[in-house]
């Protein structure tokens, strides 16, 4: 971990342990995500990204300098236009959002893999795309979903949470799992990644990271039924053995797919909307 994410999330437990605020993070959207959240007081969203934007920056490091980062000028292409469909549909949530530092890439790894880290730095796993076929409305539906975890702060959260219940070391040493909300490929990621557990967002953060990422799809003219046929995909790809890093820290089962066509049935209108 870089010095100063150390200092500021270590000097920030010290200073004010516990100390938090209640704000709202982004407009309700068509679906409805309307949560007071609880984050730090002591650590801004600014300070949070700017911490995110380097931790990105390490992590791309490593995987170019191990001849992992971007390797399929396809893959990352795709992935790249699905970005840009989906970025400007931020607005509906955050009117700051679509002005992001936003960052898309492609990391050669076998895991079943997606994140975004505050502020819109993005990797998509090439496991992802290629075991589970991913279709670009299915990766429309990852993308959205994780991109719906940096609008919300999700992050921020769990910094909050953290500061006030553990030690200030554990603090420190799972900042990148904080960011991402998955372990880091450790090839990718070199010497990163800390070697405590990994602090996986919440249910109640996962609900809403599916609800507004289905909206973002929909309205960028993606299919939002594609979200249904990638847990699926998920599904079967853990059925076969070595489940999915995804799985790990996303629940899944018949109680995410049945809330999932809720929402999904919600959007339905949004997205023929996009596609006229």
């Amino acid at each position: 971990m870089n010095d100063s994410l150390r200092l500021m999330l270590l000097a920030a437990a010290v200073m004010v342990l516990g100390a938090c605020e209640t704000v709202q993070t982004t407009e309700a959207g068509s679906v409805g995500v309307a949560r007071n959240q609880r984050v730090s007081s002591v650590v801004s969203a600014k300070e949070v990204e700017q911490a995110a934007s380097q931790q990105y920056g390490q992590v791309m490091a490593e995987a170019q300098k191990k001849g992992l980062l971007n390797r399929n000028p396809q893959q990352v292409q795709r992935v790249r236009t699905i970005a840009q469909r989906l970025i400007p549909q931020t607005r509906v949530f955050r009117q700051d959002a679509p002005g992001w530092a936003w960052e898309s890439n492609v990391l050669t790894s076998k895991d079943v893999n997606a994140w975004a880290m505050p502020g819109g730095k993005m990797a998509v796993y090439t496991g992802l795309i290629e075991r589970l076929n991913a279709t670009d409305d299915e990766l429309a539906a990852v993308m959205g979903h994780e991109i719906a975890h940096a609008l919300r702060e999700h992050a921020r959260e769990r910094i909050a949470d953290q500061m006030t219940s553990s030690a200030v070391s554990t603090v420190g040493a799972i900042a990148l799992e904080i960011f991402t909300g998955v372990r880091v490929d450790p090839q990718l990621a070199g010497s990163v990644v800390g070697t405590a557990l990994v602090l996986p967002n919440s249910r109640q953060n996962e609900q809403e990271a599916d609800i507004i990422g289905v909206e973002l799809m929909a309205r960028a003219g993606y299919d939002p039924r594609a979200a249904l046929t990638l847990w699926q995909k998920m599904g079967q790809v853990s059925g076969g053995g070595g489940a999915p890093e995804f799985l790990s820290t996303h629940p899944s089962g018949e109680t995410r797919l049945r809330d999932l066509q809720g929402y999904v049935n919600k959007v339905m209108p949004l997205y023929q909307a996009a596609r006229r």
